[in-house]
């Protein structure tokens, strides 16, 4: 958890009534806001994993009002009914998603009030059909507004999660909301809920929050002159987006169970084949795995986007066992899997000794990668569709890595090895696994990437 106080993440007058402290989900590219005045706190779009949010407001002595939720989100489970339940505030829902929960539902411009505040709820569909921003009002005044996935900072939300063929009207609806928010106050503080690093953005920049005045000078989602352009634009050259994507709005919807225990059983060879049909995943650090791994388990290093990548290479809900170093948290690990629904992890394994075959492939460095490029090896390029816009090895096979997860390239010769790259070796590890699960040779550049590769090979052909 990263809570990220001062500067444009704090709104308050002189004596700090108000308060606005941004919390991070990195992986995700996610903001939750939480919102303090008088001892009173709103929360708005909280993930599953509700504890972080719980520990949060009992440092901050504050007491939870409401749970605001601005869509129904498509790349994460969310935490806002439990979390409303946990500690007695209530849940508020755009009126039209209408969940088969509890919920108190927001209609657009009928303002929710509170002793010391009030919220304004603003229809802004777009990115989903019943997005709501809401606007939150101190002493009468509009002082922030947290618009979720609809005008973010320096982009909007994407409009085609729902979808290609209803893209085109969500993004007319998105262009009519995100101007509706450019008239707000230029002084309003914008949060979303999306940002830099999160698959429902259709760009965007490395800042978490801004004004809307800052927005009018700068967003060039708000710089198109009418719909049929921003469509255009906002259509344009969106990269792919995870997998698991699909299940969350359904799950959302009706209605996520409580996370799980996110206590993890040390297993041992007997441990894991008593599991039966599981899938292992192997969570060290790329070198530890190329240098020696269970067959047939997959790679996927353990760091921020861990549970994003799982979801997005991995069957939906697959029942899982872990492989992981001593020393790593593996609770972050569950974690990550629990906010996109993967609950089924019945054990994790620290040590391989008992397994006398495993398997294993080469890594290499630049150098050795980049000869072996101008010597004519086979090479795939794991990296993602706009990536390689920037340059790509000369005869190689261009797959992106949850592409190889579904089925390597016909293009790819088995009687050879397969120089595997990407743009530091994590989706290369990634696409590595399945490349060996399908019977060919991979070797894995693992410390860098495809244009350092063309900038070494320059060098080596000259």
């Amino acid at each position: 958890m990263d809570l990220v106080n001062g500067g444009p993440d704090d709104v308050g007058d002189e004596s700090n009534e108000m308060k606005i402290h941004t919390i991070r989900t990195e992986g995700l590219g996610d903001s939750t806001h939480v919102v303090t005045v008088d001892g009173t706190a709103v929360i708005v779009d909280p993930q599953r994993d509700i504890d972080r949010f719980e520990q949060v407001l009992n440092d901050l002595e504050c007491e939870l009002r409401f749970v605001l939720e601005t869509h129904l989100h498509n790349d994460y489970l969310s935490g806002g009914r439990h979390l409303a339940d946990s500690l007695g505030g209530e849940l508020v829902m755009p009126a039209g998603a209408a969940p088969a929960y509890k919920h108190r539902p927001a209609f657009h411009n009928e303002d929710i009030e509170d002793s010391s505040f009030a919220i304004r709820p603003i229809h802004t569909p777009g990115h989903t059909p019943e997005h709501m921003s809401y606007v939150l009002l101190l002493e009468g005044d509009m002082v922030a507004v947290f618009s979720g996935g609809s005008l973010l900072v320096g982009s909007a939300g994407r409009a085609d999660l729902l979808g290609d063929d209803r893209a085109p009207e969500l993004a007319r609806l998105q262009y009519l909301s995100v101007n509706r928010l450019a008239r707000l106050p230029e002084h309003v503080g914008l949060y979303p809920t999306h940002g830099a690093g999160s698959f429902c953005t259709a760009s965007g920049t490395g800042d978490l929050t801004s004004t809307i005045g800052t927005e009018k000078k700068t967003n060039p989602a708000l710089g198109y002159p009418d719909g049929d352009s921003f469509v255009e634009g906002q259509l344009s050259e969106l990269v792919p987006y995870p997998s698991y994507y699909r299940h969350m709005g359904a799950a959302n919807l009706t209605g996520p169970p409580p996370a799980p225990d996110f206590a993890t059983p040390t297993i041992d060879r007997a441990g894991l084949e008593s599991l039966g049909d599981v899938v292992v995943v192997d969570v060290r650090p790329m070198d530890a795995y190329a240098a020696g791994h269970l067959p047939g388990s997959i790679g996927i290093p353990l760091r921020d986007d861990f549970g994003v990548w799982a979801g997005w290479v991995l069957p939906f809900e697959v029942p899982l066992a872990l492989v992981a170093e001593n020393g790593q948290d593996i609770e972050e690990a569950r974690r990550q899997l629990a906010r996109i629904g993967f609950d089924q992890v019945h054990g994790v394994i620290f040590e391989l000794d008992e397994w006398e075959e495993l398997s294993a492939f080469r890594t290499v460095d630049v150098l050795e990668f980049a000869r072996a490029a101008n010597a004519g090896a086979q090479v795939l390029d794991a990296r993602a569709p706009d990536e390689w816009d920037e340059g790509v090895i000369d005869g190689s096979v261009l797959q992106y890595a949850p592409d190889v997860a579904d089925e390597p390239s016909d293009e790819l010769d088995p009687t050879r090895e397969v120089y595997v790259a990407c743009g530091s070796g994590y989706r290369a590890t990634i696409a590595a696994s399945f490349l060996a699960r399908n019977g060919l040779v991979p070797v894995v550049l693992t410390s860098a990437g495809v244009i350092d590769v063309l900038r070494e090979m320059r060098k080596d052909g000259s």
